[in-house]
């Protein structure tokens, strides 16, 4: 994922048709592990818009301060991570029929090499 939604989202719906991936999903979807709270960014697609922007589109586009923040790579790195999230409830990591739990060592994403890991996991507000 390389960016999180947090639950200051005012569920306002800019952030969704921005990004270039797909990545992003309502708060009224079952998909979504924060469903009727807030919209979800899928971990397992986020590619913080390497190759479509210069920045998270999804973060221009909110109006609400600190809800769209920074979070870890979606690399092989971090799969344990992302693990513990999704059996947490953090995350709810799309499960292919045949590849299983779409896990980075599966399908690694894209992400900005130059966020601190510092501030990835200190969920640093993605400033525009």
């Amino acid at each position: 994922m390389a960016v999180m939604i947090t639950d200051l989202c005012i569920n306002c719906g800019d952030c969704a048709p921005e990004c270039p991936v797909a990545a992003i999903l309502e708060d009224t979807s079952d998909k979504n592990p924060h469903e009727g709270e807030r919209f979800y960014v899928k971990p397992e697609t986020c590619v913080e818009c390497v190759s479509h922007a210069d920045e998270p589109r999804c973060a221009r586009a909110c109006p609400t301060e600190g809800s769209i923040v920074w979070d870890m790579p979606y690399t092989t790195e971090f799969e344990e991570y992302f693990v513990t999230g999704n059996n947490n409830g953090t995350y709810k990591i799309r499960e292919h029929k045949s590849k299983g739990i779409m896990l980075p060592s599966i399908k690694a994403q894209a992400f900005i090499s130059d966020i601190g890991m510092d501030v990835r996991q200190a969920h640093g507000n993605v400033a525009v």
